[in-house]
C-alpha cells in the first residue's frame, strides 16, 4: 500500500529497556477502565440506598460509555499532532478526577456528572495506550503485547462485578471510586519517568469545528442506540429525532472535513481498503463482545439457574482463550499475513459462535465454558492482527488517529449490538409472556423488566420464564454467529500483503 503523501514528523520513544514499566503502565490504566466498565453493576443498590435516584442509575452506565466513545477520535488525532505523553497523561489525570468526584458526590446527579468525566478521560487510555504499544513494539511484538492487554480486560470482566460487591458490602461503594486514586497516581508516575518521546513541533491547525461536529453526531447516535426502545419507543418522534439529528450533524462533519487544513478525522481513512476492512471488521468485534458479555451470563444464570461467580467464570474462558492466541498470532501473521491470520481466527470464532447458538435449555457448565474459550482463541488471532495492521500502514504521525479510529469502530459496535440484542431479546420475552398458558398468565410480570423477580415464583412460572429466557438467549446467540460471519466479510477488504511503512 503506498504511503500517504505528506511530510513525516519524526519522533524518538523511549529506549528498550523502559518499555517494560510503559508497558506495566499501560495495563494498570487499561485495568481501571475496563473495570470501572463492569464494577459499578453490582453496587447499585448501595448507591441507590445511600444517594437515591432509583430511576436515574441507568445513565451511570450510558453516560460513561457515551463519553468515552465519542472522545476516542479526537485523543487519536491529537495524540499526533502533540505527542502520547501529553495526551496519555491528560486522559489519565481527568478519569482520576472524575473517579475523585464520583467519591464524594452527594446525589445521583452528581454522580452521573462525575461518570461522565470519568469516560472523558478513559477515552484517551485505551487508543492512545495501543498506539504507544505500536510505537515502542516491533510488528512481530506487538500481537504478543496486545495480549497482555486483552487479558487486562478479560480480568475485568469477572473481578469487576465480584469486586463492587464486595466494597459495597465490607467498606463502601464510595471505595469502588476512591481505589483509583493511587493506582493512577502510579500509573502517572510511570509515564513521567519511564515514558520517552521527541516530537517535532510545527505549527497545527486544530480542527474545532470539526471536532464538535463529531461528537455532537456521535453523542446522538450512541444516545438514540442505547435509550430507544428504553427511555422511549424505537417508533417514536424522540427516537427519529435523535438519529435524524445525528444523520444531519454527521453529514455537516463531512463537509467541514473536506475543507479543514488537518482534520480531525481524515477522509482518506475511508478510502483505503485496509482502514476500511479494519474498522468495519471492528464493529462487528464491538458488537460480539458486548453480546457475549451480555447474554452468556444471562443463560448460565437465568436459564441454567447457576450463580453469579459461575456466570463470571464461564465468561472467563472467553478471556483466557483470547491471550492467548493472540501471544500467537504474532508468529502466524509473520508467515501467511494480517489478513489470513484474521480470516483463520473469525472461522475459529465462527464455530465457537454457532457451537454456542447451538446450546440446549439443559447444558452443563463445561460445554458454556468450552464455547466460550473457542471463541476466545478465534478472536485472539482475529483481533489483534487486525489492530496491528492499521498501525502497519501509516507512520508516526498517523498512527494515533488510525489506532483510534479503529477503537471508536468497536465502540459503535458495541452500541449497536447493546440496543439490536436488546431488542431480540425484548421481543421475544414479550412474545412469549403474550402467549403464556392461561393457567399462569397471571402470575407473569406485566413486563419484560419483571422476569429476573418472576424467576424465584416456584412451580410452573418459573418454568416458564426459564424456557422464554432461553428463547430469548438463543435468538440472541443466532445474530451473534451472524455477526461472526459479517466479520469475516469485512476482512476481505483487507489486502492480501501489507508492508509496513517506515519514514525516517
Amino acid at each position: 500500500m503506498p504511503a500517504i503523501a505528506d511530510p513525516p514528523v519524526k519522533t524518538a520513544v523511549g529506549l528498550r529497556s523502559e518499555r517494560g514499566p510503559v508497558l506495566g503502565a499501560i495495563m494498570l490504566t487499561t485495568g481501571l477502565i475496563a473495570l470501572d466498565s463492569t464494577i459499578v453493576a453490582t453496587a447499585v443498590p448501595s448507591i441507590v440506598k445511600d444517594i437515591g435516584g432509583f430511576s436515574q442509575f441507568p445513565w451511570l452506565f450510558s453516560i460513561y460509555l457515551l463519553t468515552q466513545a465519542v472522545t476516542v477520535p479526537i485523543y487519536g488525532k491529537l495524540a499526533d499532532v502533540l505527542g502520547r505523553k501529553p495526551m496519555m497523561t491528560f486522559g489519565v489525570a481527568v478519569f482520576v478526577l472524575g473517579s475523585l468526584l464520583c467519591g464524594v458526590a452527594w446525589s445521583m446527579p452528581a454522580l452521573i456528572v462525575a461518570r461522565a468525566v470519568q469516560g472523558i478521560g478513559a477515552g484517551a487510555v485505551q487508543p492512545i495506550g495501543l498506539t504507544i504499544i505500536g510505537d515502542l513494539y516491533t510488528v512481530e511484538e506487538r500481537s504478543r503485547v496486545q495480549g497482555y492487554v486483552a487479558s487486562v480486560w478479560g480480568a475485568a470482566s469477572v473481578l469487576g462485578p465480584l469486586a463492587g460487591g464486595l466494597f459495597s458490602e465490607y467498606l463502601s461503594w464510595r471505595w469502588i471510586f476512591f481505589i483509583n486514586l493511587p493506582l493512577g497516581a502510579v500509573a502517572l508516575l510511570a509515564l513521567r519517568r519511564r515514558f520517552t518521546e521527541n516530537v517535532v513541533r510545527r505549527e497545527h491547525t486544530i480542527d474545532y469545528p470539526g471536532a464538535a461536529l463529531l461528537t455532537i453526531s456521535c453523542s446522538l447516535l450512541i444516545l438514540g442506540l442505547l435509550e430507544g426502545g428504553s427511555a422511549w419507543a424505537w417508533q417514536s418522534a424522540t427516537s427519529y429525532l435523535v438519529l435524524g439529528a445525528a444523520i444531519v450533524t454527521f453529514v455537516a462533519f463531512l463537509q467541514v472535513e473536506r475543507r479543514a487544513v488537518e482534520p480531525i478525522l481524515p477522509l482518506w481513512i475511508f478510502r483505503r481498503r485496509i482502514l476500511v476492512g479494519g474498522n468495519l471488521a471492528a464493529i462487528g468485534v464491538g458488537a460480539l463482545l458486548i453480546g457475549l458479555s451480555s447474554y452468556v451470563p444471562t443463560y448460565v444464570q437465568g436459564v441454567l439457574g447457576k450463580g453469579a461467580i459461575e456466570a463470571g467464570l464461564t465468561l472467563g474462558a472467553l478471556t483466557i482463550g483470547w491471550p492467548m492466541a493472540a501471544g500467537l498470532a504474532g508468529r502466524v501473521y509473520m508467515r501467511i499475513g494480517f489478513r489470513n491470520t484474521a480470516l483463520i481466527g473469525v472461522l475459529i470464532a465462527v464455530t465457537g459462535s454457532v457451537l454456542t447458538a447451538l446450546l440446549p435449555q439443559n447444558a452443563p457448565i463445561w460445554w458454556v465454558a468450552s464455547t466460550m474459550f473457542l471463541t476466545g482463541i478465534g478472536m485472539g488471532l482475529s483481533s489483534s492482527p487486525i489492530v496491528v495492521a492499521v498501525q502497519s500502514v501509516v507512520g508516526w504521525e498517523r498512527r494515533g488517529v488510525v489506532t483510534g479510529t479503529n477503537m471508536f469502530s468497536r465502540a459503535i459496535g458495541s452500541a449497536i449490538g447493546a440496543a439490536l440484542f436488546g431488542a431480540i431479546a425484548n421481543a421475544t420475552l414479550s412474545n412469549r409472556f403474550s402467549h403464556a398458558p392461561a393457567s399462569i398468565a397471571g402470575s407473569l410480570p406485566g413486563g419484560v423488566d419483571g422476569t429476573t423477580q418472576a424467576l424465584s415464583h416456584p412451580g410452573p412460572v418459573a418454568d416458564f420464564v426459564r424456557t422464554s429466557l432461553y428463547d430469548a438467549s438463543h435468538h440472541v446467540f443466532v445474530a451473534l454467529a451472524i455477526a461472526a460471519v459479517l466479520i469475516a466479510a469485512a476482512l476481505t477488504l483487507v489486502p492480501r500483503r501489507t508492508t509496513e511503512l517506515v519514514f525516517d
